[in-house]
């Protein structure tokens, strides 16, 4: 055992002694990387800071809610069979429109115009400056601050347009809010007479052309029969129908007279000749009026031309006329459901969220700003230390 200990003793003796680590310190790079961390995280936060909750003044929020609707006449739609379809509704289109109007310059004027937009939201300049207007800002200064006061949430889907306005007075946030839902009615009066003005347009513009294919369809029938001075060519062709057929009928009663002659008397019998003479009479007779059917010529009884070019172009004539009078019934149906429409309001601004008055103030939202500051400038310096890092150790 001492033997052992003495061998274990020996090798630890053998064993080099390595230096003892120094305590740990700081260094000009861990100066130099806190010294950043101050400049660029922690003084400009504490600036943001203090500008938001010392210097920022208080902003209230204003909101309304609206969407286009229409009345609808599907009734009298089914009724033509959807002839009148022209005067339908487009209510998607419309809050597409207003979602334009609203953040377009001409909004923003007719506001300002109202309400005096720079006298307003100039009056903390220069002390808000980040916040607020110059008091000399352009017209498209204005507009671009425009969309920075007022923020529109609009759902393409169901066409609900909600509308909030910042403003440093609540009073005022309201009237620049309802200043919007005034001028948006506006806007879709405006539309909604144009509409009502085309509809008219249009609906008088077929109504007329209708008017004057009926008229023209007309003319050409009454041409016809001064020409042919036929009413009805089938009628007149039924007529002569029957003619022919009583001409048959006593073709067959003398052909079977003149057989009872023959059967009775001599050939030599006057009567035997009298009734080949009134046969031949008859049988004349069908062959002309046979000729009137499909013969031009007038000395025959003929009206001047054959039966079935009359006959075709009357029904030519007759099916112009009929879809004449249908086109000119619906274009006055479409009139005047047209009429009916412009009548009355077919599209209005429906509001379901009046003006609000607020009251607190809700803007600037100073937590959330802060932090959403802080969180940026720290990722930024984070960024901003591993690329020299990254760098530094490259080189």
């Amino acid at each position: 055992m001492i033997a052992k200990a003495d061998g274990l003793e020996a090798k630890i003796a053998e064993t080099p002694a390595y230096p003892v680590a120094r305590p740990a310190h700081m260094k000009t790079r861990h100066r130099g990387l806190i010294a950043s961390f101050v400049a660029l995280v922690l003084l400009p936060l504490m600036a943001v800071i203090l500008y938001l909750f010392v210097i920022a003044e208080d902003q209230y929020a204003s909101k309304a809610g609206f969407i286009v609707r229409s009345q609808e006449s599907a009734g009298a739609n089914e009724l033509l069979g959807g002839l009148a379809s022209f005067a339908g509704k487009s209510t998607a289109s419309d809050s597409d429109i207003l979602f334009e109007f609203i953040q377009s310059q001409e909004m923003a004027e007719k506001v300002d115009a109202r309400v005096d937009l720079r006298q307003h939201y100039s009056q903390a300049w220069p002390k808000d400056w980040v916040f607020s207007i110059w008091p000399e800002a352009t017209l498209e200064e204005l507009v671009w601050y425009w969309h920075r006061v007022v923020r529109i949430s609009y759902d393409g889907g169901s066409g609900l347009t909600e509308v909030r306005v910042t403003a440093y007075d609540r009073e005022f946030a309201q009237s620049v809010s309802r200043a919007i839902v005034e001028e948006s009615q506006t806007r879709i009066n405006a539309l909604n007479e144009q509409a009502r003005a085309d509809a008219m347009r249009y609906a008088k513009a077929d109504l007329d052309e209708a008017l004057e294919r009926l008229k023209a369809a007309r003319l050409s029938l009454t041409q016809f029969r001064t020409r042919t001075r036929i009413v009805d060519p089938e009628a007149d062709i039924q007529g002569r129908m029957g003619v022919m057929n009583n001409l048959q009928q006593q073709l067959a009663e003398a052909l079977i007279e003149l057989d009872l002659l023959r059967a009775s008397v001599s050939p030599s019998d006057p009567r035997i000749k009298k009734a080949q003479q009134h046969i031949d009479v008859i049988r004349d007779r069908i062959n002309i009026e046979r000729q009137t059917f499909t013969s031009n010529n007038t000395d025959t009884g003929g009206v001047g031309e054959d039966y079935p070019s009359l006959i075709s172009e009357f029904e030519r004539l007759t099916v112009d006329l009929e879809y004449a009078e249908e086109s000119y019934r619906a274009a006055l149906t479409a009139f005047e459901v047209a009429r009916d429409d412009a009548a009355r309001q077919s599209r209005y601004l429906a509001t379901y969220i009046t003006p609000t008055l607020a009251e607190e103030a809700e803007y600037p939202r100073r937590y959330i700003l802060s932090a959403l500051t802080g969180l940026f400038l720290l990722l930024a310096w984070a960024i901003g230390v591993l690329i020299y890092y990254s760098i530094r150790d490259r080189s």
